[in-house]
């Protein structure tokens, strides 16, 4: 059974002077005179629709762990089904969206902020939302399972050791944080929080793309998520 809520939440962003201006620093929305405006058809009525529930699948782990692939596959199983889907790639969004964000811990924060009310709004419009991030803080996956209402955040930890994820590293990536070359690279030199209590944990260790990702539709097959 799927509670849906409402929980709405404002922001502004200043200026930081003392990175001249480069990092958007996230605070209470100050305006009076914005008001939240509800829709005239409510979920139940869009997820009847799509005949399914609407929901974030958030794909955590280092890099090179499989995160978007198997997102990517995931995506395509169920599109396969006639559900609505659509993938949020941590590289694709830095291109558009997030194209003003770095990787210090104030950028990943806001990074992860910004995909999260993203994710929010296609969730509320019935869609079934892969986001594929490193998302290395547990406070800030922990803020984005909160914005959303009970049952709407699915916490997937694909889960590689750092050794895998070096011997894979497609993009060169970790050799390059080992010679210096990259700074506040997660896994080398910046923490990477594991999740504590997910939803699913995927071995991406010893499994392979096409197993781990019927686990996920397993997953939401088992607990509702494919029907109205």
């Amino acid at each position: 059974m799927f509670l849906y809520g409402s929980r709405v939440t404002f922001y502004s962003f200043e200026l930081n002077l003392q990175t001249n201006g480069k990092v958007p620093l996230m605070t209470e929305q100050k305006a009076t005179n914005v008001t939240w405006h509800e829709h005239k058809v409510s979920l139940a009525e869009r997820e009847k629709i799509k005949g399914h529930k609407g929901a974030v699948l958030w794909f955590t782990g280092l890099s090179a762990c499989g995160k978007s692939t198997i997102a990517n596959e995931v995506d395509y199983l169920l599109n396969q089904r006639g559900i609505h889907t659509i993938v949020l790639d941590g590289d694709n969004i830095r291109m558009g969206l997030n194209k003003n964000l770095g990787f210090s811990a104030e950028d990943r924060a806001e990074n992860i902020r910004r995909i999260g009310e993203v994710a929010k709004l296609f969730a509320t419009s019935g869609t079934i939302v892969g986001t594929a991030f490193i998302s290395p803080y547990k406070a800030d996956r922990d803020k984005v399972r909160a914005i959303l209402a009970p049952g709407e955040y699915v916490e997937i930890y694909v889960n590689a050791s750092l050794e895998t994820c070096e011997k894979r590293d497609p993009k060169g990536l970790y050799k390059k944080a080992r010679a210096g070359e990259l700074k506040n690279f997660t896994g080398i030199d910046d923490p990477y929080e594991a999740p504590e209590k997910p939803e699913l944990v995927l071995d991406s260790d010893n499994k392979g793309i096409a197993e781990l990702a019927q686990e996920v539709v397993a997953y939401l097959e088992k607990n509702g998520y494919l029907k109205a």
